[in-house]
This record gives structure tokens, C-alpha cells and sequence, in this order.
């Protein structure tokens, strides 16, 4: 796929975190979840603008699941939270931190951190809350720098991946997904999002040897 030149594209990795990778395996592990590192690295290189973003939860959210709400049921009455999940991204932990590879938070070029709030769960990396009134400015700071399109890649394909992709769609990006940068929670689950983001205008490459860069 060709691209734009590289200071009109930014590559975005999307909760990169060991609490979705079988390393945590008693958080939200995806299957193979621990092995995207060095694709994003790959389509990193594409982009003048590199972006990440962070689940950090508190260890006393109240969307918690228990033994009598256990996880993906739902909650009602919230405002900002959906369903149950099992604890995890939890600032300090093992869980919390990126995958082996990838930039320290600081090194990025716009960092993401959601979910802080204890009931506050959202899912994409662009709004802060599900109504999608409250930006974190992630779209902001494409616009200001004038890109134009955005590789993705992160975790997990079927919730924040699908999320975040649909928002960057809805602001006018032309999104491009990298498959081998991407896992999902249940096999089913990640073909209706992708399927979802092919019909809503993302575009899908195999790996990064599928990009090509326009001269400047």
C-alpha cells in the first residue's frame, strides 16, 4: 500500500501491555498477544509520528468482576463503564507495563493513559469516556501536525484496536491496520471487527512489507 511522506503518517500502538499477553494470566491474556512488538517497531519506521496508548487501572475500579458479577456481564446504570472485566493494567505492575522492544512511554511522540478514573472504562485511545465528549487529544495533535493517515497495530483487535480505529475513521483519517501487528480476544470476535472496520473504510495490510513510502 503506498503512503503518504513521512511526516503526513503516524503509527499507533494501542495498549502494547503484558496484562493482554499470556504473561498475565490471570488479567485479560490474548493468545500470542506478546509477539507484535516488533511489527509495530516495523511500521514505526513509515511514520514521522510515533503514538501510544495505555490502559491504567486502579486496583479498586468498579467494574471489577466477582464471583457474583462475573466478567463481560453487564453493568447498568453507569455512565462511563459497560461491563464487567477482571482487574488488570494496574499502574506498578507487571501487567501495566509495555511490551519488551517498544519505547519507553516518554520516547513517544503523544502518549496515551485511559481508564485512570475508578468508573471510567473506555475503550478507544482518542476519548476518555464512551459518549466521546471528552478528548484525550490524540486527534488534536494529528491535526496540528498535519498527518493524514495512521498505522495501527496493538491489542486488542476485537475491543481498543476496533475502538480506537472507528474514532480515528469517524475524525477523518484514512487508518491502515497492520494484521501482524494485531491479536485478538476470541477468534469470532476479531473477524466481526475486522470485518466491521473494512466496511466502515479501514484499510489492511498483511504486514509492513505491504507498505511503500511516497517521496517527500
Amino acid at each position: 500500500m503506498k503512503l503518504p511522506a513521512k511526516h503526513r503518517v503516524a503509527s499507533l500502538d494501542v495498549d502494547a501491555q503484558y496484562t493482554f499477553t499470556p504473561a498475565c494470566p490471570d488479567e485479560l491474556p490474548v493468545p500470542e498477544g506478546d509477539q507484535i512488538a516488533d511489527e509495530l517497531n516495523r511500521q514505526a519506521a513509515f511514520a514521522g509520528y510515533r503514538l501510544g496508548s495505555k490502559d491504567a487501572h486502579s486496583p479498586r475500579a468498579r467494574w471489577l468482576a466477582t464471583e457474583q458479577a462475573p466478567p463481560f456481564t453487564p453493568i447498568e446504570g453507569a455512565r462511563n463503564m459497560d461491563i464487567r472485566w477482571p482487574r488488570h493494567a494496574v499502574p506498578g505492575t507487571r501487567g501495566f507495563e509495555l511490551l519488551a522492544g517498544l519505547p519507553h512511554p516518554a520516547d513517544y511522540d503523544f502518549f496515551v493513559w485511559k481508564g485512570v478514573e475508578p468508573d471510567m472504562h473506555p475503550y478507544g485511545a482518542c476519548y476518555h469516556d464512551l459518549a466521546e465528549r471528552q478528548s484525550t487529544g490524540l486527534v488534536e495533535f494529528l491535526r496540528c501536525n498535519e498527518v493524514s493517515t495512521v498505522l495501527v497495530g496493538g491489542l486488542a483487535t476485537d475491543y481498543c484496536v476496533r475502538k480506537t480505529v472507528l474514532q480515528l475513521l469517524a475524525a477523518g483519517f484514512t487508518v491502515v491496520v497492520n494484521r501482524s501487528a494485531i491479536r485478538g480476544v476470541a477468534d469470532e470476535s476479531s473477524r466481526h471487527a475486522i470485518a466491521e472496520m473494512i466496511q466502515l473504510g479501514a484499510h489492511f495490510v498483511h504486514d509492513a512489507g505491504q507498505l511503500e513510502q511516497a517521496d517527500d
